[in-house]
């Protein structure tokens, strides 16, 4: 990503929710990613975990709900919290207005990526009513660059089925596609260029 880029907010139409970049990898030096987020009431994501990154919430105008381990925090603009390595966890916005916080990501990973391919998808009428892409091509591209995982099913049958399909997906070109889609400086400096053509 150009750290000169004027493209600095995504938006998902589907849920109505925007992600503002404060500091990308390529600017950290891969160190972290910080992100702004503003999140409409009820939304929020399942409980799930990450193996090579931790997050560090912060509220900023309106309380954000957190569950990690077993514990629920309402956290009150200024107040922080974090989600451990292997942390289970989820944010919702129990509010009745949208609510705004921000996200660190230590250490940066493909955070970035994850987050332009999935909101591109949604803006490109690609992902379905659970806001995931329709594709499951797209989907294991999506979840190797958000490198999280559910919980119930093991996770290594996640990465099984998973690697499996991202396989595939790289084979057939969809990586290649999403990248350069919606992670390319192109997109990124006009905000969308080529649009969705079918490819899975």
């Amino acid at each position: 990503m150009s750290a000169t880029s004027s493209r600095r907010t995504i938006r998902n139409p589907q849920i109505g929710d925007a992600v503002t970049f404060l500091t990308t990898a390529q600017e950290s030096g891969g160190a972290y990613e910080w992100v702004e987020v503003c999140l409409q009431p009820g939304g929020g994501t399942p409980l799930h975990y990450h193996t090579t990154f931790e997050e560090e919430f912060e509220a900023l105008d309106g309380r954000l709900s957190l569950d990690c381990d077993g514990k629920t925090l309402l956290l009150a603009p200024g107040q922080k919290a974090i989600a451990p390595l292997g942390s289970k966890h989820r944010f919702y916005n129990q509010e009745n207005a949208e609510i705004v916080f921000r996200v660190k990501v230590l250490p940066a990973r493909s955070f970035e990526k994850f987050l332009r391919m999935q909101y591109g998808l949604a803006r490109d009428g690609r992902t379905g009513a659970n806001g995931m892409p329709k594709s499951m091509l797209e989907l294991a591209v999506v979840i190797r660059m958000g490198e999280s995982y559910l919980i119930g099913p093991p996770v290594w049958v996640q990465k099984g089925m998973f690697g499996l399909l991202y396989r595939i997906a790289r084979w057939r070109g969809v990586e290649r596609r999403l990248l350069s889609l919606y992670c390319s400086e192109a997109e990124e400096k006009e905000g969308g260029g080529e649009r969705y053509a079918e490819i899975s």
